[in-house]
């Protein structure tokens, strides 16, 4: 008795097992998550601390060496990087893809506990730190622009309205706002006003400390009622600050007027944006771990009515970077490769075998065998990507083999005048080691990958995990369900009525055997000249291999690229922001560009000083422009070099990006 010998005595309980396992697989499809690339977290601690006035090189003597030399002696640091500039310093840890996060986070804060007696002492606090992922990319940008609202106010609804509504969908991990600050009252001193009164800057503030103080004001009872008394002790319209007494001289009340002037601004002036040519507020939206980007995307653009509906008409928010277009575009076309591929085995296994229900078998058996896949896929969190529809459409060529063997011996048993039954029993019998055989040497043959080590091994891992788990469950099919539907649909050829289909084909197929025959035949009678043209293949294959460009991982062109503006730490931040609506115009100027969004001076994100900016462009279509991402690199680089006082780089936005910290070449 063999091991397929029960399902093809109960038909119905196979059927019912097979659609099951379909079913699984369908259910298991709609909830895994979809990516451009397999989740690869790098274990990355950012940590950042600030001395208000200290200059690059102070910070980077005293306050990251102490730091750097706790964190060396953390285990699993694989790089350290630190940048100083005026007032702050931040260094990014990332440690060995095998280190737990957490506990890494456990042991920066120890090490800073550790580097605390070291710091400077007038730091006004410890070193903060945050877990990050350097790979991430923002999935969404909005942008908000107005000519009637200034952007202070624009940042306010951002950071208080908007950001707490997307923050609430799921999916949406950080959000960063960048582009201004909270709305403040600014008192901008007179340093000769306050030298001719003989006022210190310590007795200004504690005038303006003074009159925004919340004290409890106490209640009134008349032994019926009480009343609690309330007042504003804060100060926040502009004119109320200008009659402040702040000291007194000869008797005379000296008010804040007389040595400074007080205006509505923002906490920090050196923040901005651009977006499309305008003055913008970005928020720059970041997915949670291993989530599907896609449905995460489209909760957040279902959403923008309802978000426009909270800002005034005259405030515009719109998406100007969405990560999803492309990973749409990659994975529909890997999906649609995945079923031409299909479609193509099942149309050479009716080519060869020239009977339509043999062809069934394999036709119904090879997409049970890929949808079964998806629900191993979903019990060990792996995700709809590139690399796992690419280990499903190599596993095609794979999954037909175990169907074709089995039918074909099935077959081999009806011709030679066995019953169906007997045939199907026998046949699976004598076949059954040998799929479990074929099956297990694929397997092995990926148990190498399964071991590598590194950023390739996590990448690659899936690809491996998916393609064995394809081959197993096609195993598990072709000794159930295959030789179940050979019981039930195969029948003994006619061989007097024969289709003329039939025919045709056996006729080609027998000349393309004696043109094999003949060129067989001319290779064994001259070996001298075959083994001179066997060799000379080898060398032509061994100078190909040398010629052809080699790298990590293949060039991208997603249709994004990010920007990096960079200049000296002498530059102002008003000089700095011009040169980047000088780049904003020059960026816009170029036909394959969508949309620009530059910041400086901080947020937005990660990485951004005074003196710094980021950015992040959209290119059209690439069916709408006809060169590649690097080419409209290419031909910006001449225009924007000719912008003096800073640099711009640019560089692709790629799936798979390494080191700790944001880089301006495309890998360190």
């Amino acid at each position: 008795m063999s091991l397929s010998s029960p399902f093809v005595r109960r038909p119905v309980g196979t059927t019912l097992m097979t659609i099951a396992l379909v079913i699984a697989g369908v259910i298991s499809f709609r909830l895994l998550p979809v990516a451009p690339l397999p989740q690869v977290d790098f274990p990355t601690i950012n940590v950042v601390a600030g001395l208000p006035g200290a200059s690059p090189e102070t910070m980077a003597s005293a306050v990251a060496t102490p730091l750097e030399r706790q964190f060396g002696r953390i285990a699993g640091v694989a790089e350290m990087t630190s940048v100083s500039f005026l007032g702050a310093t931040t260094i990014a840890l990332q440690f060995d893809l095998a280190r737990d996060i957490n506990g890494a986070a456990r042991d920066v804060q120890s090490a800073i506990a550790a580097a605390a007696g070291q710091l400077p002492p007038n730091l006004p606090s410890l070193p903060t730190y945050r877990k990050a992922n350097p790979a991430d990319a923002p999935i969404m940008i909005l942008a908000l622009t107005s000519k009637a609202v200034d952007k202070g106010r624009m940042y306010d609804l951002a950071s208080t309205v908007l950001q707490q509504k997307i923050a609430r969908l799921d999916g949406v991990g950080q959000i960063f706002v960048g582009g201004s600050s909270l709305p403040a009252v600014r008192v901008e001193l007179n340093p000769m006003a306050l030298a001719r009164y003989g006022i210190g800057l310590d007795e200004v503030r504690q005038a303006l400390a003074a009159a925004n103080v919340n004290r409890p004001k106490g209640q009134l009872d008349d032994g019926r009622f009480t009343w609690e008394i309330n007042a504003s002790d804060q100060l926040r319209d502009p004119k109320r600050y200008e009659p402040l007494i702040v000291a007194w001289r000869n008797g005379a009340p000296v008010h804040l007027t007389d040595v400074a002037q007080v205006r509505g601004a923002v906490e920090d002036l050196r923040a901005g944006a651009v977006s499309n040519g305008e003055t913008a507020v970005v928020l720059v939206i970041f997915r949670q771990p291993g989530v599907n980007i896609i449905e995460t995307v489209d909760r957040i653009r279902a959403e923008l009515p309802y978000l426009r509906a909270l800002v005034p008409a005259e405030i515009s928010l719109r998406p100007v970077l969405d990560q999803t277009v492309t990973i749409r575009a990659s994975v529909k076309n890997v999906e649609e490769a995945l079923l031409i591929s299909i479609g193509l085995v099942v149309l050479v296994v009716f080519l060869f075998l020239r009977n339509v229900r043999a062809t069934l078998i394999p036709g119904i058996v090879v997409p049970v065998s890929l949808i079964g896949t998806f629900a191993i896929m979903y019990l060990v969190g792996y995700s709809i990507d590139n690399l796992s529809l690419m280990a499903l459409t190599v596993a095609t060529g794979f999954v037909v083999d175990d169907a074709i063997v089995v039918v074909e011996n099935v077959m081999r048993h009806i011709e030679r005048g066995a019953g169906v039954l007997e045939a199907t029993l026998t046949g699976a019998k004598e076949i059954g080691f040998t799929v479990l055989s074929m099956s297990i040497s694929l397997v092995a043959v990926f148990i190498p990958i399964l071991l590598m080590g590194g950023i390739v091994g996590r990448l690659f891992r899936e690809f491996a995990v998916v393609l064995s788990v394809a081959v197993l469950v096609s195993l598990a099919i072709s000794l159930t369900t295959t030789p179940m539907m050979c019981a039930l649909l195969l029948r003994p050829h006619d061989p007097v009525h024969r289709p003329r289909l039939s025919v045709l084909g056996e006729r080609i197929f027998d000349a393309i055997t004696r043109a094999y025959d003949r060129s067989l035949t001319v290779a064994l009678r001259h070996p001298a000249i075959t083994m001179i043209i066997f060799l000379a293949t080898f060398a032509v294959n061994v100078h190909l291999f040398n010629i052809v460009p080699k790298g990590f991982f293949p060039q991208q062109d997603n249709g994004r690229l990010a920007a990096n503006i960079v200049a000296q730490q002498d530059v102002s931040f008003a000089a700095i922001h011009e040169k980047m609506m000088r780049y904003a115009e020059i960026l816009e100027a170029d036909p394959a560009v969508d949309t620009v969004t530059l910041f400086t001076g901080g947020g937005g994100g990660r990485g951004t000083t005074a003196n710094t900016g980021r950015g992040f462009i959209s290119l059209k279509p690439r069916e709408e422009r006809k060169i590649s991402a690097d080419e409209v690199i290419t031909r910006l680089r001449p225009k924007l070099a000719q912008v003096p006082g800073a640099t711009l780089y640019l560089q692709a936005v790629q799936d798979v990006r390494l080191g700790g910290r944001i880089s301006n070449a495309q890998y360190q």
